[in-house]
C-alpha cells in the first residue's frame, strides 16, 4: 500500500523528493509536504489539509480529531483521492 502511494505522489509532483521525516516515508519540495506511514490497522497521512474546503469535505471520513487522515487497511485505498491530497499538500506546504 505504501508504494502504491509513493508512486502516486510521484507521478503527480515529479519534482517532489522522497525523505524520511519523523521517522515516516515522506516527501519534500521545499520542505517537507507529506508524511505517510503503516500501522497495524491503518495507513496515515499528515500532516493535515487545511486549504480547500471541498476536498477537506470529501475527506471528513477519513479525518481524525486533528485533521490527519487515517485510512483502515481493510478498505481499498482511494488512491486517486490521495494523489488530490498530495497535490494540495505540496501548493500548500511544499512550494
Amino acid at each position: 500500500m505504501l508504494e502504491v502511494i509513493q508512486a502516486e505522489v510521484e507521478i503527480r509532483i515529479p519534482a517532489a523528493l522522497r525523505c524520511i521525516g519523523y521517522n515516516m516515508p515522506a516527501f519534500r519540495g521545499k520542505r517537507i509536504f507529506f508524511y505517510f506511514a503503516a500501522f497495524k490497522k491503518h495507513i496515515g497521512i499528515y500532516p493535515p489539509l487545511t486549504q480547500g474546503a471541498g476536498l477537506i469535505a470529501e475527506l471528513a471520513p477519513w479525518r481524525g480529531p486533528k485533521g490527519n487522515l487515517s485510512f483502515p487497511r481493510n478498505q481499498p485505498l482511494p488512491i486517486e483521492l490521495i494523489g488530490r491530497v498530495a497535490v494540495a499538500l505540496y501548493r500548500e506546504y511544499g512550494v
